[in-house]
């Protein structure tokens, strides 16, 4: 006995399966499945029964739904071709119209239209809450992807993480993006997709003719679904992966144009959306930025280099290039002597011996160092302890450290301070090395009101402060630039026979409020 029928105006009531069907469709459009797809087919049968049908069968085509087939009771299988009172309605949204599928209802005198209405309403409501979730979440893989390029300064590695983002971003297959020189051609081609045995394969990396030319040439974003139909295109070479839809977006700074996006294959789909293309879009906003930084923090890193060396070359010029040209003095009249003075001959030549081995210990001292400013610089209180031992290990002087009274005054200056304190203490050491004749030094970290204070002394020779302070001695001048350089005080205590002491006090107040901010 057939199922009673339900007309229009139930389908409005609460009898109606809607409520059945609206929780199948959200929970298939949730989690696609054989589960789902189970309790869909249970919804589907219950509105064929309710509308006096003895099966249906729905194909759904609205993203980002996913595509859908699906029959139950006498369809359950398909449509038979030629099967009798089997009706089709076109399923469309109330709003814009827009096509959401197709619906087949078997049954004489069933309400095929009822059917419909209530699928269209279904399918509606769910279509939007799942546009809400696909925005959202796009949103949120936008905010992940533009986050991780941003925290990369290595320039080669932030344009591979931005081609690697982009491509999982829109569900692309490929992804590139190319840099333009001042002549329009790509200079350089990052691939996302492509494996480094394709890449080789296929040769040289484009210049930038047909499509990526176009895209160059214009300066704006093209959606392009059949890559081969378009009239722009110039093919593709030998062992090139098939590619079929296209997406190029612009890559803007600053009013220009720093490279191209190109995305090609949508995983999902025939062609990429409006959708992908404003993402994508936003996308490109955030990697020019990145680019940007990138490119800045690498020019700052070379600055740094090219300071560093100038440092480096005036040590070198001060202390052991002004001693080794000392050495060859002093041996110029060596021959002469040999003959008229051998005594005074063989003393200058044991002289110049000492001076050298003085010089190597120097260069030793110089490098170790270097090599403790930069292993040991983000740890003040340990860098001066192993710049202390190195210094007992590689000259005549003893050296006492006391640094506890400042390690926790330490920790509130920032690393490009810690490193020049360790750079202006090896400094000082070198120059009692080297000119103080001394037999002790001490190191001394202590915390006087706001400041962190290094003091650096010796017991040895001393110098006239002022005179060599005016003759502008490299190895003070030196200290005073880093002191300046990082907004501390240096002050110099010293005279002839009682020594050094060389005091640099640095502030820490502005430090403290920025890690408590």
């Amino acid at each position: 006995m057939a199922a009673p029928r339900i007309g229009s105006d139930a389908v409005r009531g609460t009898l109606f399966p809607v409520v059945e069907a609206l929780e199948a469709f959200e929970g298939w459009s949730r989690k696609p499945g054989m589960p789902s797809r189970g309790e869909l087919a249970d919804a589907l049968a219950a509105i064929a029964r309710a509308v006096g049908g003895d099966g249906a069968y729905v194909a759904v085509d609205a993203p980002p739904l996913p595509a859908l087939e699906l029959g139950c009771g006498s369809l359950t299988h398909g449509i038979e071709p030629g099967a009798l009172a089997v009706e089709m309605r076109e399923l469309r949204g109330s709003g814009d119209g827009a096509r959401l599928g197709s619906l087949w209802v078997a049954g004489e005198g069933a309400d095929v239209d009822a059917a419909a209405r209530a699928l269209e309403a279904v399918i509606e409501s769910v279509r939007a809450r799942a546009a809400l979730r696909h925005s959202a979440d796009r949103m949120a893989a936008l905010d992940d992807a533009t986050r991780g390029i941003a925290e990369v300064l290595d320039v080669d590695a932030v344009l591979q993480l931005i081609v690697d983002r982009v491509r999982g971003l829109v569900g692309a297959r490929y992804a590139a993006l190319g840099i333009v020189d001042d002549s329009g051609e790509i200079e350089r081609f990052i691939t996302s997709g492509i494996t480094s045995g394709q890449r080789a394969r296929l040769g040289p990396p484009p210049r930038g003719h047909g499509l990526l030319g176009l895209i160059i040439r214009e300066g704006r974003t093209y959606r392009i679904p059949d890559i081969a139909s378009h009239p722009d295109s110039s093919g593709f070479p030998a062992n090139h992966p098939p590619m079929r839809s296209l997406l190029g977006v612009p890559v803007r700074l600053k009013g220009g144009i720093v490279g191209n996006l190109y995305l090609t294959d949508k995983r999902d789909a025939d062609e990429f959306s409006e959708g992908d293309e404003e993402i994508v879009e936003m996308f490109a906003l955030h990697a020019a930025i990145a680019m940007e930084n990138a490119r800045l923090h690498e020019r700052v890193q070379q600055f740094a280099v090219v300071e560093e060396r100038e440092r480096i070359g005036k040590d070198l010029h001060d202390g052991i290039i002004q001693g080794i040209y000392a050495v060859g003095l002093s041996l110029e009249d060596v021959p002469d002597l040999m003959d008229d003075d051998p005594a005074e001959a063989k003393a200058r030549v044991d002289r110049a011996i000492d001076a050298l081995h003085l010089t190597i210990r120097d260069i030793r001292n110089f490098i170790l160092g270097l090599q403790s400013e930069f292993l040991q610089g983000s740890d003040l209180v340990a860098g001066l302890w192993t710049l202390a031992e190195e210094f007992r290990l590689n000259s005549a002087i003893d050296v006492e450290v006391d640094v506890d009274g400042g390690a926790d005054a330490a920790q509130l200056i920032g690393a490009a301070e810690r490193v020049s304190l360790l750079q202006m203490a090896r400094e000082a050491l070198s120059n009692a090395a080297r000119h103080s004749r001394a037999a002790h030094a001490s190191v001394q970290l202590t915390t006087v009101g706001d400041g962190l204070t290094l003091t650096i002394a010796d017991d040895g020779v001393g110098f006239d402060a002022e005179r060599v302070t005016a003759s502008g001695h490299l190895g003070l001048r030196n200290l005073r630039d880093r002191a300046a350089a990082m907004g501390a005080t240096l002050n110099l205590d010293a005279g002839p026979g009682r020594g050094t002491r060389i005091i640099v006090v640095v502030p820490t107040t502005s430090s403290e409020a920025d890690l408590s901010a």
